[in-house]
């Protein structure tokens, strides 16, 4: 009798098999160019329908936006870890950890339970990017110890203690801390930190800290700044210039020669149709604004959502720019999966189907860290 010998199974198509599976398969090999800079722009509830209503508004086609034309794309989950449905901790928790946890979890492990148990500590890309000596930011529409850049730098079983969030901002985990922070919410953050016996303007400048209390100050920020805080208090979140925010965070932690890493989010899911797609359409600009600013630099940008939001356009009076008589805000997260849109060092890992929690391998892997 004739014996076959089987060929061991390639390493290809183990990684094939792995995919079939279910679980993403990351190449140990780095980019072919590695980032310098990583900017990641998350649309704090801004899915598909999102996307859609705010091209067809703004350009009267549904594929018009700058986002349409990045190089790569794909769909993400957004899942928590007991939930289909995830709220914003949870959802940003698997973005920059790549690690689901459990809704109202600041980048703690999923056995940490909401305002009763703490989880394991993961690490954030924020906080790598603070130990290979890279500058730091996170900018925002929302408040700045909200659970969306708070799961950047803050380790808690709480999202809504802002207080606490903060005293972490000022005490990091890993690194010396985010050099540039720039968002609203004063008021809220003020009562918090009182509640706490914590003073906001001498705790930051005792961490080395420009302390920016008037948005309109922002422009006369010296040159030579390296750390900035800016904390504001706006009537709706949706009026914040996050552009003139963004040009601030860039200039600053551009004058770093290894390197810088930011989050800018733009909450784009409120009650008001309105309010919601222009806050993508400023948002689309402002990502088109930082990729030309930033083209002759190895820059990888990720454009995506922590979770999507219930917006749909169910009907309309023609092929018309004129749509927010045809949309329906249910006012509530939902668990859709939502677009990713990628260009730069390692965007190639944006292809089809991808899990909230293979985002950070992309940025670990454009840096050359993984």
């Amino acid at each position: 009798m004739t014996r076959i010998r089987l060929a061991p199974v390639s390493i290809i198509a183990l990684a094939l098999l792995t995919v079939a599976a279910g679980t993403r398969a990351w190449s140990a090999n780095p980019p072919t160019q590695r980032a310098k800079n990583v900017v990641l722009f998350l649309g704090d509830g801004t899915g598909l329908a999102t996307w859609h209503a705010a091209s067809v508004r703004a350009t009267g086609d549904p594929q018009g936006l700058y986002v349409h034309r990045m190089p790569h794309f794909g769909l993400s989950d957004t899942s928590a870890a007991s939930s289909w449905v995830a709220d914003s901790a949870a959802g940003m928790t698997a973005i920059v950890t790549g690690q689901k946890t459990n809704n109202g979890v600041l980048s703690q492990g999923p056995e940490g339970k909401r305002g009763s148990a703490d989880g394991r500590t993961l690490k954030t890309i924020l906080e790598y990017a603070e130990e290979h000596g890279l500058s730091t930011g996170l900018v925002t529409n929302s408040g700045v110890t909200d659970a969306t850049p708070a799961a950047c730098y803050a380790h808690s079983n709480e999202r809504d203690e802002w207080g606490k969030t903060f005293a972490q901002l000022l005490d990091p985990a890993f690194g010396d801390g985010v050099d540039v922070l720039i968002g609203t919410g004063y008021e809220r953050l003020r009562k918090g930190c009182r509640e706490i016996g914590l003073d906001i303007p001498s705790r930051l400048e005792k961490a080395g800290y420009l302390y920016v209390q008037d948005p309109a100050l922002l422009a006369t920020i010296p040159q030579d700044a390296t750390r900035v805080v800016g904390i504001f208090e706006v009537a709706h979140q949706a009026d914040f210039d996050l552009t003139a925010a963004v040009n601030v965070a860039t200039r600053i932690l551009s004058r770093n020669p290894k390197g810088f890493f930011l989050m800018v989010e733009s909450n784009n899911h409120f009650s008001e149709a309105d309010k919601s797609i222009e806050g993508a359409i400023r948002m689309d600009q402002i990502v088109h604004e930082t990729a030309d600013a930033f083209k002759e630099t190895p820059t990888l940008i990720l454009v995506t959502a922590d979770h999507s939001y219930d917006l749909r356009m169910p009907r309309s009076k023609g092929r018309t720019k004129d749509i927010f008589e045809s949309i329906e805000i249910g006012g509530s997260h939902t668990a859709e999966q939502v677009p990713v849109f990628a260009q730069g060092p390692a965007a190639e890992g944006i292809s089809g189907f991808v899990r909230n929690t293979d985002l950070l391998h992309v940025m670990m892997k454009a840096y050359g860290w993984e």
